[in-house]
C-alpha cells in the first residue's frame, strides 16, 4: 500500500533521486530561474521554500541546516542568506511559480519553468 508515501521517485534509487534534487535546487538558487520537467519542477518547490523559510531567519543554526541540505555548497547557502532571504523578508510564503511550457518534441515528457516569483 502507499500510504503517507507523497514523495516521486523518478525511477531512481534513493541516493540518486537525493542527488538530483540538490542538483536542481542548486541550479534554481544560482540562476534563479530553470527549465525542467514538470513533475521535477513539482517535486522541487516545497524543498526550495523551505530552504528560502530558513534562509530568512538568518541564524546560525539556519546557515548549518541549509549547508547540510546543499551538501555543504557553500557559494548557494550564501546566496540564499545574503540574497534571497532579505528579498522575501516581508512574504509569508509562496516564493517560487511553475509555468507550463508545452511537450519536449522527441519525447513526451511535459517542460515547465520553475522561477522565483
Amino acid at each position: 500500500m502507499k500510504h503517507h508515501k507523497a514523495q516521486r521517485k523518478f525511477g531512481r534509487v534513493r541516493k540518486v533521486r537525493t542527488a538530483l534534487l540538490r542538483g536542481l535546487v542548486r541550479n534554481l538558487v544560482m540562476h534563479e530561474r530553470i527549465e525542467t520537467t514538470i513533475t521535477k519542477a513539482r517535486e522541487l518547490r516545497p524543498h526550495v521554500e523551505k530552504l528560502v523559510t530558513l534562509a530568512k531567519k538568518d541564524t546560525l543554526a539556519s546557515r548549518r541546516v541549509i549547508a547540510s541540505r546543499l551538501g555543504n555548497d557553500m557559494e548557494t547557502s550564501v546566496k540564499l542568506h545574503e540574497v534571497l532571504g532579505p528579498r522575501y523578508k516581508e512574504r509569508p510564503g509562496g516564493y517560487t511559480r511553475i509555468s507550463k511550457l508545452g511537450t519536449y518534441e522527441d519525447a513526451k515528457r511535459d517542460r515547465a519553468i520553475i522561477e522565483f516569483v
